[in-house]
């Protein structure tokens, strides 16, 4: 079968969703409820994700709070939130934890600006890999006589578009990440 560009493209999209997401998780000195996004907490014997064991809200622009459903996750959400590497300070009080968000440091801008780019080029690769699958299915439709030689070539060149567009995309998401944390 020939590289389907429309299946290419869905999984572009997805990667450029993945790297939203990671973006997300960044911070930059205001409170957002996707901070706590990838913390993982030890509840009922299995790794559940935050959002499963309580609500993640933003009260005021430097502090964050999550209200815990069950009394009894309140003291291992904590845990996981202050271990996930965030650099936040969550405060249990009853049901409620409270995490004050600190101001950043210039170290700490330069350290996330950093991760951002590492997060970018991850979804890069990921674009690449996409077109990289592409390409080889394309090869094998016009070795098998599936298709021709100028199919392959017009099928190959919309490949190749779609892959410089999603790394413009990824791009431009980087640059408006990197103004993000860098803005005081």
């Amino acid at each position: 079968m020939s590289a389907d560009v429309k299946e290419l493209e869905k999984r572009m999209h997805g990667a450029m969703d993945a790297l939203k997401k990671e973006f997300a998780g960044l911070r930059t000195g205001r409170a957002s409820v996707n901070l706590l996004d990838p913390v993982m907490v030890e509840a009922y014997g299995q790794r559940m994700s935050l959002n499963q064991v309580g609500t993640v809200s933003a009260p005021e622009p430097r502090l964050l709070t999550v209200s815990v459903w069950d009394k009894g996750l309140v003291v291992s959400t904590a845990k996981a939130i202050r271990e996930a590497g965030l650099g936040l300070n969550p405060a249990p009080d009853g049901q409620m934890i409270r995490i004050p968000i600190p101001e950043l440091t210039s170290e700490r801008r330069a350290e996330l600006a950093k991760l951002g780019h590492k997060y970018a080029e991850h979804g890069r690769v990921a674009v690449r890999n996409v077109r990289r699958d592409g390409m080889e299915a394309l090869k094998k439709a016009e070795k098998d006589h599936k298709i021709s030689q100028d199919e392959h070539r017009q099928k190959s060149d919309e490949i190749q578009k779609l892959t410089d567009r999603y790394v413009k995309l990824i791009d431009e998401a980087l640059a408006h990440k990197e103004k993000e944390i860098t803005t005081v």
